[in-house]
C-alpha cells in the first residue's frame, strides 16, 4: 500500500460483491448498510438501483473515506424483479425468465476525498427453456431466495444462461471495472482519470466493462486498496 493510501471500504454484507473485490486483488473492508430498498411510487429500475447505490455508500462511508457501494435488480418487460426471499416466487420468476432474454441493472457509487460519483450499469442475459423439475431443484437449493431476479449466475443458474450481452460481472452483482456516467463537475473527473490510469493503465481500461462511459469507477476507487 503506498504511503498515506485508504483503504476501500465495500457498504455491502454481499458475499459475491467481496470475492470479486478479492478476486481482482482488492482487500476492502466491509460495512453492512442498513437501508430500505422499497422502490418509490413510479421509479425505474436505473433510478432505483443508483439511488440505492448512493444510499448505501452514505449511510456507512464517511465523507473523506474511500467507499464503494452496489445495487442490482432483474427487469422483465419493464418490471423490476428483485429478491424473491420465498420459494413460490422464486420458482414463479425462474418461470418467466425461462426461455427469454431479460436486462440485469446496476447502480454503482463511490466516494473519495468529500466527492461521490454514480452510475448505472445494463446487461442482457438470455436463459434457455427451462423445465419444471430443474426450477423445483435449483430452488430447493435456496440459492435462488436471496438473488435479484431468483438465480445467481455464478452459481446453480449457470447453466440456464445462454448469452450474456455485456458485462457479466454487473449480473454477479459489481462491475468492476465498470463504465458510470459521471454526475459531478471536471474535478472530481480528473481524480478519476487519474486513478484509472494507476490501476488499469491506458490499454486495459479501453478494454473495460463499460456502458455510459469510459471511466471504471469501481477500480478507480480500488486503487487506494
Amino acid at each position: 500500500m503506498a504511503s498515506g493510501a485508504r483503504r476501500l471500504i465495500l457498504a455491502s454484507g454481499s458475499p459475491r460483491r467481496l470475492d470479486l473485490l478479492r478476486a481482482h486483488g482488492f482487500s476492502p473492508k466491509v460495512r453492512r448498510p442498513d437501508v430500505d430498498e422499497t422502490p418509490q411510487p413510479g421509479e425505474d429500475a436505473a433510478t432505483l438501483v443508483e439511488r440505492l447505490a448512493m444510499a448505501k455508500l452514505a449511510s456507512v462511508v464517511d465523507s473523506h473515506e474511500t467507499g464503494l457501494a452496489a445495487d442490482t435488480v432483474v427487469v422483465l418487460d419493464g418490471e423490476v424483479l428483485g429478491k424473491p426471499g420465498r420459494p413460490d416466487w422464486a420458482t414463479d420468476m425462474l418461470h418467466r425468465l425461462s426461455g427469454r432474454t431479460h436486462e440485469v441493472v446496476g447502480g454503482l457509487a463511490v466516494c473519495h476525498g468529500g466527492h461521490m460519483i454514480s452510475g448505472v450499469v445494463r446487461t442482457r442475459v438470455t436463459f434457455r427453456d427451462l423445465g419444471d423439475d430443474e426450477v423445483d431443484a435449483y430452488v430447493a437449493t435456496g440459492e435462488p431466495l436471496d438473488k435479484a431476479g431468483a438465480y445467481a449466475i455464478q452459481g446453480g443458474a449457470a447453466g440456464f444462461v445462454t448469452e450474456v450481452a455485456g458485462c457479466r460481472e454487473n449480473v454477479v452483482g459489481l462491475s468492476i471495472p465498470a463504465g458510470a456516467r459521471m454526475r459531478v463537475g471536471n474535478e472530481t473527473r480528473a481524480w478519476v482519470e487519474a486513478l484509472v490510469a494507476r490501476v488499469l493503465g491506458a490499454a486495459r481500461a479501453a478494454r473495460a466493462c463499460s456502458v455510459a462511459a469510459p471511466f471504471p469507477i469501481a477500480a478507480a476507487a480500488a486503487v487506494l486498496v
